[in-house]
């Protein structure tokens, strides 16, 4: 397919996020927030359909071919063979690595959110770009995280739109994100020397900027125990791009189709 016309189909299922601040999770209320700056997120989870696209395309991401450096033996186990079956088509993929994911976002010309710009867009709830001040805005989410793991996923975008019009982010998998494994990490590397594995008791979280927020402090405690081949069912992924005037005019051109 066409780069140009490519660029223009993702750009459809893209949202425009004008960035903003999120505070790292285990920081206090009165450290410095982080500065993200303005992207763009897929509205939706990758599917199944969207990865069984790219696989094709770039057969070295085959089911069966990869080393294990680069993934897990259970690299794509949910499909029957080379390709999804249709009633997983428009489930979000999951049994992909880091690395997998990485490299599909990268040939959409795309790339994996950062921590900070997930977080920032996660925070959204339907009617505000923050909604952790709303009644039951924390307990519904956690909600989900409370659940036991099921075998089969739902189907995308079947959730509501957040603030951002960006569906998905709470509710049906966890999701890679390019840092995943910094989430600890301040940024000062004096600072950092305190964290400790201390952090992923149950009381972890009474030092964090917002103890009720349990659902992030889930996330951020999953995200520390990944590694980068690991390839588990309930984990999938989106991708995210800087906003630049390519960008720009891409979604411009998409937007008038």
């Amino acid at each position: 397919m066409n780069p140009a016309l490519l660029l223009v189909l993702a750009a459809l299922q893209m949202a425009d996020l004008p960035g903003g601040e999120v505070r790292p999770l285990y920081l206090s209320k009165d450290s410095p927030l982080t500065r993200v700056a303005p992207f763009r997120l897929d509205v939706t989870p990758v599917t199944n359909r969207q990865f069984a696209d790219f696989v094709a395309a770039h057969p070295r991401w085959q089911k069966g071919r990869l080393p294990a450096l680069f993934a897990e033996p259970n690299y794509l186990r949910h499909w029957p063979g080379e390709q999804p079956s249709p009633a997983l088509a428009a489930q979000p993929v999951t049994h992909v690595s880091w690395f997998a994911a990485s490299a599909y976002c990268q040939a959409q010309g795309k790339r994996l959110p950062t921590v900070a710009e997930w977080e920032f867009a996660a925070q959204a709830s339907e009617q505000a770009a923050n909604g952790s001040s709303e009644p039951g805005y924390n307990r519904r989410i956690l909600s989900w995280y409370a659940r036991p793991a099921t075998a089969s996923l739902a189907e995308v975008g079947q959730g509501p739109a957040n603030y951002w019009q960006v569906q998905d982010l709470h509710g049906l998998v966890w999701e890679w994100t390019r840092d995943f494994n910094s989430t600890l990490v301040t940024g000062e590397s004096r600072g950092d020397s305190s964290l400790d594995g201390a952090m992923f008791c149950g009381s972890g979280a009474a030092g964090s900027a917002d103890p009720s927020d349990y659902a992030a402090f889930m996330r951020f405690g999953f995200r520390s125990s990944l590694k980068a081949p690991y390839t588990l069912g309930n984990l999938g992924f989106r991708c995210a791009q800087e906003i630049t005037d390519e960008t720009m005019a891409t979604a411009d051109l998409a937007g008038r189709l």
